[in-house]
């Protein structure tokens, strides 16, 4: 499909309160679509990276709305042939009027949550995603991409995968709540560790966090803390670390395909089924943040 297909839109959202996991997974995605003409479809809402788009080498085009009136303006004068969706915002509805209103239209719409959707090809690339929880959920001639098969890993990943980490004398901690971190765990979890001085901690964030100032306030009389914004190499930060704390959100995928151990605390209340595939497998992970029940799964990975 991907040699046929001449025009792509991607509709999708970043900001300090959505994250950043949207956009940074389509990015890998369309590398797929190489031969294609790529286009993302964002609103400026605050705290995005819509530009990454644009340093990635794609067109970018600013909606004023998350409006099916304007997407639609927008499919028609692009004369796009594939519509990618990646947004908790649209909905069956919405995407059966954009067939609708353009028949040729083949949509792929991204799913976390086990949704409706009306379209072409249904992506849950998460590891717990099942392809029978979609029965009447989507149309029958729908394609079903579910699984550890279609997980989006970005190529710095498979290089690190590959190589052996030399082991140091101090362990090497990685704490990551998304991109904007909206509720500042990782502030949480830094006091619960204020302790440990023997320990190497990697404070992972973007410029998308609203947080910034605070953690910066609070690792001052911390020399073992080391906060890394909008870091260009996350695959050799976690390669180098011995534990991540981390949500069940994308960078999991990541962690867990370099055979890493973390302790995940869930952020967002559409982590629900990746939370239920870590407790039906035994892995460390949290509800709500709570220091001890945190220290107690702590003492246990280090």
């Amino acid at each position: 499909m991907s040699n046929k297909i001449k025009n792509i839109l991607i509709r999708a959202d970043s900001s300090s309160k959505i994250g950043i996991g949207h956009i940074m997974r389509d990015l890998v995605l369309v590398k797929q679509y190489s031969n294609s003409n790529i286009t993302f479809a964002c609103q400026e809402l605050d705290g995005n990276i819509n530009s990454k788009a644009i340093e990635s080498g794609y067109n970018l085009k600013i909606l004023n709305s998350n409006d099916v009136e304007e997407l639609d303006d927008l499919i028609k004068s692009l004369n796009i042939d594939f519509l990618i969706i990646d947004h908790y915002g649209i909905d069956e509805i919405f995407e059966k009027q954009l067939k609708i209103q353009n028949l040729k239209l083949k949509i792929l719409s991204f799913d976390d949550t086990y949704e409706k959707h009306y379209c072409d090809i249904l992506l849950n690339h998460n590891i717990y995603a099942q392809e029978k929880k979609y029965k009447d959920l989507v149309p029958d001639t729908c394609e079903l991409r579910c699984g550890e098969k279609y997980i989006l890993i970005r190529e710095e990943f498979k290089y690190y995968e590959q190589l052996r980490r030399n082991k140091s004398k101090n362990k090497k901690i990685l704490i990551a709540f998304g991109g904007s971190d909206f509720d500042n765990i990782s502030l949480k979890v830094l006091k619960s560790l204020k302790k440990k001085k023997d320990i190497k901690i990697y404070l992972l964030t973007t410029k998308a966090n609203k947080n910034i100032k605070s953690l910066k306030s609070y690792i001052k009389g911390f020399e073992n803390i080391k906060l890394i914004i909008n870091s260009k190499n996350v695959a050799k930060l976690i390669h180098k670390t011995d534990l991540a704390i981390v949500s069940p959100s994308t960078i999991l995928h990541e962690i867990i395909y370099l055979n890493k151990e973390f302790i995940v605390i869930q952020t967002a209340t559409n982590q629900k089924f990746m939370m239920k595939y870590l407790r039906n497998n035994k892995y460390a992970c949290m509800k709500r943040f709570s220091k001890k029940s945190f220290l107690e799964k702590f003492e246990v990975k280090i």
